[in-house]
Order: structure tokens, then sequence, then C-alpha cells
């Protein structure tokens, strides 16, 4: 069993994480950053929620740059393929579940 205070939670570095559980190959991980990550594309589906701060999403969509402000309760589905790049507002943190050693 676990509580946790995710605005409490600080990594020693950008993009940091704590492992919160391990379900059969899916990983869930409380990530805190304040700086932005890289364009990637997860070789898995990937459920990004902003648990504190704000985090501009950008993505790419039919070869077109999008971007969408999400704010503390906004949740992003990375389907396989999806292109995207997080931008932290600031301090932010965010619950991800994705693959196991997904990027």
């Amino acid at each position: 069993m676990k509580f946790i205070k995710s605005t409490n939670f600080t990594a020693e570095r950008p993009w940091g994480a704590m492992d919160i559980a391990n379900m059969n190959g899916i990983t869930t991980r409380l990530h805190w950053t304040d700086q932005p990550y890289k364009w990637h594309i997860n070789d898995g589906e990937e459920i990004f929620v902003v648990l504190d701060g704000k985090v501009e999403m950008l993505y790419r969509e039919n070869g077109l740059e999008k971007s969408n402000l999400m704010v503390v309760g906004d949740i992003f589905y990375a389907a396989v393929g999806t292109e995207h790049v997080a931008h932290p507002v600031g301090e932010a943190r965010i619950l991800v579940i994705e693959k196991e050693d997904s990027v």
C-alpha cells in the first residue's frame, strides 16, 4: 500500500521519476520537471496526467504541429505512433502510465 503526496515530490533532475507500480509490464510513474522533454514517439500507448502545474503538450497530427495547454486534471492519451513533446510552464508534476522501458 502506498499514499503519495504528489505536490511534495521533486527529483534531482528534470523528468526524474518515482516508480509507483509495475503491473504486468505497464508502469505508473510520477515525474517532476521544470524543463521540456524531447520530441518522441513511444513504442506503446501512453497516458499523461497533469497533477500539478501546467504543461504545453505539442504534438504532430497529419504532419502539422499542434499545441494544447494542459492544467491540473487534464489527461493526454498518445496512441502508438503519436509524435509529441511536453513543455512545462514552470514546475510540473505528471503521472505517466506506459509500457515498461518506453521512451
